[in-house]
Parts: C-alpha cells; sequence; structure tokens
C-alpha cells in the first residue's frame, strides 16, 4: 500500500505540474485579432476581374468556394458615362491559399442581386436581376470532379430581386426586395421553402410577413432557432416619378421564430444604433450568442456627389438577442468596407467576396474572417488558488486512505459517515458542473418554467424514505441491483446493473468534456491539460480514500459552489442601481419570471408536464442509480440514511432559488452592461466568463476551482459507484469465494482503469470538438432509465409481477420510449414518467399468465416488509 501511495503521489505530482505549466501558458499567450468582436481577417486570393463585381452570388460545395454572377461598370464610373454589366461568370476556389479560376459551366443568364445560400454541398441562387427585368428563378449549382453541375428548384412566387434571405435549417426564408428593377415601391413579401420535403413536394410558401413597413436590401440573420431581417430602405418615386430611395434608411428589426405545422411568429427587437441596409448578409453568429453585422450603409451620404464619397461604413454591430441589446463592437480593415456582397461560411469562418467599396467603385478583394472567442484573464492569484485547490482534493484522498482497509470502507466508507455529509455528497452528485452553468445560462435565456420541477425532489423524498430506504438498508445490500435479484431474479439484476454501467460510460467523457471546453474557452487553459488533469487528480483520490474520499470531497465543492454563487448574485445586485428591487422590476417587465405555461399539450413545458414529468423523473436517480443509492448505504444506520435525504431535499429549494436567480441577474447585469460581454461560443459559458471577468481576484479562482471539482466529483462518482457495481454484481457474484482483499485490490484497479477510460473519452470528445455522438449513445441508453426506476417500483408495489414479467416491463419501456421519441411529440420531461409507467403496467400485466414461482417475497414488498434495525 505504501508502494500504491507513492506512486499516486507521484502522479499527483506530476498532474499538478502539467496544471502550473498550462496555466502559465494561458497567462502567456495572447490572440491576434483585428478588433475586440473576436474576428480574425486574412485577405484570401483576388477574384481575376480587376474591377470586382456587387451582388454575386456565392457558397461552397464539396469544400470549395463558388462566386458567381454579380455587376460592375468596366468602361468607366458611372458619373463617366460607364454603362453597368451584368455577368453570367462562374468562379471556383478549391482552397484558401489557392487560386481563383472560371468553372467551364456558367449561369444560365447575367444576373445579380439576389439571395445565395449552401445547402448539402450545393449553392442554390435565388431571384435576382440582369438589369432589364427581375426573376422568379431558382439555381442549384454543385461542384463534381471538375464540373458545375446545375439543377432548378421551385421559382419564387414573385419575380424578385434585392432581397433578404438565409437558412435556417432546412428551409430557406426570403424577405422583402423589388419586383423589378426600376419599381417605386418595395415588396412587404414573406416566403419559405421546406428543402427537407422530397424534390416532387417542394413549394414555396407565403408567410405572414412582419409587422412593420416593406422594404429592400434589409440584412438577414440566423440564430438561436430563428430569422432575423434588419434594417434596409424603402422605395419611392420622386417629383418626376423616378424610383428613389426613401431616407432616413431603415433600423428596425424583427424576429421570426418558426412553430409548429411550419408557422410562426414575428416579434420586433432593438432597433439598431442608426439606420443601416446592404451589409454583407447574412450577419455572421459569433458563437451561440451574438449576431454581428459588418459594414452597410447608413443612408446619410445618399445625395453626396459619388466623385467625393469617403465610402461605406466599417463598424461592426453586435446584437445580442438574449438581452435584445445593440453595441459597436470594432471595426472592419482597412479598405474592406463593403456593401451588397454576400457573406458565406467557408473554411471554419466567414467569406465576403468581392462587393461595392462605394458608390459606383467594386473591390475584387475577398476577405475572410474567423471568430475567436475573447479570453478572460485569469492572473496568478486566480491560478494560485486554482492549483492549491486541487492539491487539497488529492491531499484528502491520501488522509483517508489510512481508513480503507476492506471493501466495507472502499465501497460504503465503514457506515460511518454523518448523515450531513453523506446529504451534502448526494446533493453534489446531482450537482454537476454541467448543472451549475447550465441553470442559470437556461433562466439567463428564457424564464422560471423549469423551476417548479426542481422542487420535486420535496415530493419524492418521503417515497423514497419510507418506501425505497428501507429495502436497501435492512436488506444490507451493496448496490442496488441486488435487491432486483432478491426480489426477481439474477438475470434481473445483472440487466439492471449492466444498464447503469454503460449508462456512466458514456456520461464519464462528456461531464470531463464540456465543462473543460467552456473553462478553457473563457480562461485560456489548455482544454486538454484541463480534462487530463481533472481526470489523473479525481482517479488517485478515488483509488486512495474510496467513497470517503469522494463524499468529503463532495462536501468541500458544494460549499465552495454555493458560496460562490451567492457572491456572484450579490455583487451583481450590488452593481446595478436599486439592487435586486432592479432585477426583479427588469425580469418582470421582460416577461423573464413565467414560472407557469398553461395548457394541456404534451409537447410543451406546461404546468402539468413539468410536474408531473420532473416529478416521476426524479425516481430514476433517487431509487436507481447506484451513485445516489450508494451514499444511503454510507451512514451508520437506517434513520441517519433518512436525514442525509431531507438534507438533500432541504437544500433542493434555496439552491434552485439561487441558481435561477443567478439567471435572471445576469440577464439583468448583461442588459444593462452589454458592453461587458464578449460573443460566447456556447450560451453556457454565460456563468464562467462572469465569474472570471467580475468577481474579485482570487475569489474567482475559488469558484472556477470549485467547477474543476464538480466535473470531478462527477467523475470519481462514477468511477466508484461503478467499480462497486463491477466488482459486487459481477465479479464476487460469479466467485463467491475471491477474498476481500483481493475485491479491495480488484476494485482499486477497476477504478484506475474507469478513471483511464473516463479521462480519454474526455479528450476524444475535445479533439472532436463534437459532443453529438456521446449525447446520442447517453441519449439511447436514457431509454433505459424510466425502465431502470419501473422495476424497482415494480418489485416493491406488487406482489404479482415475477421476473419474466420484469424483463418485458423493462424492454418493452425502452422501445416505447424511443418510438415516442423518434415521433418528437412528446416533451422530455415526459420520457421518465412513460418510461416507469410502461415498465411497471406492462412489466404486471406480462407476470399475469407466468405461474407464479413460489417465491419468498418476506421483506421484498410494501406489503410484505418487516420492520428490522437499519
Amino acid at each position: 500500500m505504501q508502494t500504491a501511495r507513492t506512486k499516486c503521489l507521484g502522479a499527483s505530482t506530476l498532474a499538478t505540474l502539467l496544471l502550473a505549466v498550462a496555466l502559465a501558458g494561458s497567462a502567456a499567450a495572447t490572440d491576434t485579432v483585428a478588433d475586440r468582436s473576436g474576428l480574425k481577417w486574412m485577405e484570401l486570393p483576388a477574384l481575376p476581374d480587376a474591377e470586382g463585381f456587387a451582388g454575386m452570388f456565392s457558397g461552397t460545395s464539396h469544400g470549395v468556394l463558388m462566386a458567381a454572377g454579380g455587376a460592375n461598370f468596366p468602361e468607366g464610373r458611372p458619373w463617366e458615362g460607364g454603362q453597368k454589366t451584368w455577368y453570367d461568370t462562374i468562379y471556383v476556389l478549391q482552397k484558401p491559399d489557392g487560386r481563383w479560376k472560371t468553372a467551364g459551366q456558367t449561369l444560365p443568364r447575367p444576373l445579380a442581386y439576389g439571395v445565395s445560400v449552401t445547402y448539402q454541398d450545393t449553392l442554390i441562387c435565388i431571384g435576382g436581376d440582369d438589369g432589364r427585368r427581375c426573376y422568379p428563378d431558382v439555381y442549384q449549382l454543385e461542384w463534381d470532379q471538375g464540373e458545375i453541375k446545375t439543377a432548378t428548384l421551385p421559382p419564387l412566387p414573385t419575380a424578385c430581386t434585392q432581397m433578404s434571405g438565409a437558412l435556417l435549417g432546412d428551409t430557406i426564408y426570403v424577405a422583402g426586395g423589388i419586383e423589378t428593377p426600376d419599381a417605386g415601391q418595395s415588396l412587404h413579401s414573406f416566403w419559405a421553402l421546406d428543402l427537407s420535403h422530397d424534390a416532387g413536394e417542394r413549394a414555396w410558401r407565403e408567410l405572414e410577413p412582419w409587422p412593420g413597413p416593406e422594404r429592400m436590401q434589409g440584412v438577414a440573420g440566423v440564430l438561436d432557432g430563428s430569422f432575423f431581417l434588419l434594417g434596409g430602405v424603402r422605395m419611392t418615386t420622386d417629383v418626376t416619378g423616378q424610383p428613389t430611395r426613401m431616407t432616413p434608411y431603415l433600423r428596425d428589426a424583427y424576429r421570426y421564430t418558426p412553430g409548429p405545422a411550419g408557422e410562426g411568429k414575428w416579434s420586433a427587437v432593438s432597433e439598431l444604433p442608426y439606420p443601416l441596409a446592404a451589409a454583407p448578409s447574412p450577419a455572421m453568429p459569433a458563437g451561440q450568442t451574438h449576431l454581428l453585422l459588418a459594414g452597410g450603409v447608413d443612408g446619410s451620404l445618399f445625395h453626396a456627389d459619388p466623385r467625393t464619397h469617403p465610402g461605406f461604413k466599417r463598424d461592426i454591430l453586435a446584437y445580442h438577442p438574449v438581452t435584445d441589446t445593440w453595441i459597436k463592437w470594432g471595426q472592419l480593415p482597412d479598405g474592406s468596407s463593403r456593401v451588397t456582397c454576400p457573406m458565406t461560411q467557408w473554411a471554419d469562418g466567414f467569406v465576403m467576396v468581392s462587393g461595392e467599396r462605394a458608390p459606383g467603385r467594386r473591390s475584387p478583394k475577398v476577405y475572410h474572417a474567423t471568430f475567436q472567442q475573447a479570453k478572460a484573464h485569469f492572473g496568478l492569484l486566480n491560478n494560485s488558488v486554482l492549483v492549491v485547490y486541487l492539491a487539497a482534493l488529492v491531499a484528502m484522498g491520501f488522509y483517508f486512505s489510512r481508513r480503507v482497509k476492506s471493501t466495507d470502507d472502499f465501497f460504503l466508507g465503514g457506515r460511518r459517515v454523518p448523515w450531513w455529509a453523506a446529504g451534502l455528497s448526494i446533493f453534489s452528485t446531482q450537482l454537476s458542473s454541467i448543472t451549475f452553468m447550465a441553470i442559470p445560462a437556461l433562466v439567463y435565456r428564457t424564464d422560471w418554467v423549469y423551476f417548479l420541477g426542481n422542487m420535486m425532489i420535496v415530493g419524492v423524498a418521503p417515497i423514497v424514505i419510507y418506501m425505497y430506504l428501507p429495502f436497501f438498508r435492512r436488506l444490507e445490500v451493496t448496490t442496488a441491483y441486488e435487491y432486483l435479484e432478491k426480489r426477481f431474479h439474477v438475470v434481473v439484476r445483472l440487466l439492471g446493473s449492466l444498464a447503469f454501467l454503460l449508462f456512466q460510460f458514456g456520461r464519464m467523457g462528456i461531464v470531463m468534456a464540456l465543462p473543460a471546453m467552456a473553462l478553457a474557452a473563457v480562461t485560456g487553459l489548455n482544454i486538454y491539460v484541463c480534462i487530463a488533469v481533472m481526470g489523473v487528480l479525481a482517479t488517485i483520490y478515488t483509488v486512495l480514500g474510496g467513497i470517503e474520499a469522494v463524499i468529503w470531497t463532495d462536501v468541500l465543492q458544494t460549499v465552495v459552489l454555493l458560496g460562490g454563487g451567492v457572491i456572484s448574485l450579490i455583487l451583481i445586485a450590488g452593481d446595478l442601481e436599486g439592487g435586486f428591487g432592479t432585477i426583479y422590476s427588469m425580469a418582470a417587465a421582460e416577461e423573464k419570471l413565467t414560472a407557469f405555461t398553461p395548457g394541456w399539450s404534451v409537447a410543451t413545458t406546461a404546468v402539468w408536464v413539468v410536474v408531473v414529468g420532473k416529478l416521476l423523473e426524479q425516481f430514476v436517480p433517487y431509487t436507481a442509480d447506484q451513485a445516489v443509492v450508494q451514499r444511503y448505504l454510507t451512514t451508520p444506520d437506517e434513520k441517519e440514511a433518512a436525514r442525509a435525504v431531507w438534507t438533500n431535499t432541504v437544500l433542493a429549494a434555496p439552491a434552485s432559488l439561487l441558481f435561477f436567480g443567478l439567471g435572471t441577474a445576469l440577464w439583468a447585469f448583461y442588459r444593462s452592461h452589454p458592453d461587458r460581454l464578449t460573443p460566447l461560443a456556447r450560451h453556457e459559458q454565460i456563468f464562467p466568463w462572469f465569474i472570471v471577468e467580475q468577481l474579485p481576484a482570487g475569489v474567482s479562482g475559488l469558484v472556477i476551482a470549485g467547477l474543476f471539482a464538480a466535473a470531478m466529483s462527477t467523475l470519481d462518482s462514477s468511477m466508484n459507484a461503478m467499480a462497486t457495481a463491477i466488482t459486487t454484481d459481477f465479479c464476487r457474484r460469479f466467485k463467491p469465494g475471491l477474498s476481500d482483499h483481493h475485491s479491495l485490490n480488484l476494485a482499486r484497479w477497476l477504478t484506475v482503469l474507469l478513471g483511464v477510460v473516463g479521462t480519454g473519452s474526455g479528450v476524444l470528445i475535445a479533439w472532436l470538438n463534437d459532443v453529438s455522438l456521446w449525447d446520442r449513445y447517453v441519449k439511447i441508453l436514457g431509454l433505459f432509465g424510466g425502465g431502470l426506476a419501473g422495476l424497482f417500483a415494480l418489485g416493491i408495489f406488487t406482489r404479482r409481477a415475477n421476473w419474466i414479467g420484469a424483463l418485458v416491463g423493462f424492454v418493452a419501456s425502452a422501445v416505447v420510449l424511443y418510438l415516442v421519441q423518434q415521433a418528437g411529440a412528446v416533451h422530455f420531461f415526459l420520457y421518465a414518467a412513460i418510461g416507469i409507467g410502461c415498465c411497471l403496467g406492462l412489466g404486471w400485466l406480462a407476470s399475469l399468465p407466468v405461474p407464479g414461482a413460489g417465491k419468498n417475497l418476506a421483506g421484498l414488498t410494501i406489503f410484505t416488509i418487516k420492520k428490522a434495525r437499519g
């Protein structure tokens, strides 16, 4: 054991040194960006035509950038008598450092000023004009082994040019424009084409237009599941009957959120800081949080002499939909201001192709922008606090290692853990670092509708204490799944334990990677080193101290996180004039405190869905999850275990108030100070960003350390619970002669292996920068969560159910849930209720035709339980 401790000490020292190096590296690292918007600009090869083009179509196909059509003045400026010419040329650029070349094919006709979108490796060109007339045609261009393949899509309802458009999901939206090149009236039209339909079923639908005036040259944008229409200009006729633009240009803005059955809802959003039209479109999404409008024309120089025109605006405007605020957020590089040009996503960034740099003047230059999230300054003091905190966690592992003499010590802490510590550990097990970041972020974005669901533990706790806890304590089990064998059959036990293990395997990587990705994004820490350090340190103290080390580190982490939340809330209130009263009045005015959604639909967060769904969802962790149930078994007796459950329950209400209040306070803070919020890659980074940027040095380091510890807490809980399940439900079950000494060594080696797997999967997720695979894995295995809770309910609350019926109910609940999930007609809050209900009901029915096996149920159901000492 001394050798193992020495090796662990060496490993922990190495991990701490790795973290120190990462911190030092992050402090020294700097990002070279053109402006505070976080956009790094690079000039790509210019188009071959020295004049350049306005109103081109642009998109990508199989990794190739395409630019087509456009218009310019090849024979001199318009004030010099030059005539405007339209083109049908298609240019392609195969890599950022390559050269533009003309494709062998052309557009069906010279064309410009339409809308272009990229969909499934094709460029879709919509509408436009050739100077004489406008067209409704929609073309689909695909680069295929050096050739352009052209196909047609359904035409627009009306010929149109100078409109706004963008792709949201599988649907193209097109707004406004003009019907003829010399139109004296703009369109007030809004059309949609759903590309997910089969080719023969596709057709443009005319939707309700935005509530403001008609317009052309508005800027489209897509963010947060909505389509945005920003600014633009109205057309009219002058005293001679000639078409002209109305000044001032428009500054109003609107958001369209699609709804069921293809319908949606428009809402007005905050006006632009100044009138704006014809900016590169669609606007660039900066992470998940902001839309960036680059340049554009404000109309203030509409009547100026074009020969002396200074050029268009260089300002970058940032819109934040959550707080509905606009700010000026940097500038375009010198000479890059553009209007009437497309904005295309390519090569991990956005490309502005050619465009107009001043009236009558084009530019062939092509600019590429990549978004780089700003990093907060973490500082030496915060770095030091983080290192000391993590070192303290490992020290706790070494301290408790002296008390681990048997598997009972390693798995159950010798049943000597005080009730209040076990209760805090249960609370911490349910409060992962993802939850700590996600709840404030969710409330920050929405409202309090989910709050009532968090309170459902209050309704579940008495049931757990009086109807479940006695079985786990009086049967003297080590894992929850031992009860399933005693009540049903060994096959049911193994199935339950295996479902738990498979779910935890997938979950470990996610709970390591997501917090590390968020923390690395805002602090500049190396993400891989963060994951490695968390994994190594958590493995070390879990291997050494077993469940006791896990529980006591959970206690420390709970105190730090709750304390950090309280400090954050107080500081926010202190920063706003009027304090908490201002937060409340601001939130109430914008309906950010809504806690109840009326209605009876199963597809929404109607109040009954939240209450019923979250109530039954609580049964999954508190009755069927070994990581939670194991805490019930670490206290000296049943009475102490009940107190532990009550401790967790009592904490749930104030903690929920704290986290939901934090979300609302963060919204009020950044609505009042939009300049303090940088564009973030993910909404969940909002609270870590506030912590690092706004909390005092040292305090922010401690709270960030608590977030690290919360991720480690989830990993250590999974490792210890999984090692317990594998050792108890599989190894000891089929090799009963295995000595306790060998079982303890096996459990420790299993913990090391599980730590490696969890850390490795976290690194892999971060490297892939895509959690979708693991997310799908966890969702699929989550289908068994309700069935697993249903197995325990079936055993405790029925006499007739047998093991055949239990298996049928378990499998049937997963199948039903899968079908429900695929249909998408039921809110996910109800998944656990459906799973539990199906397993319970179908399992009982399936047991009826199976002859009873005469199994002794004494002490195994709620009807036959005997009072005994816990």
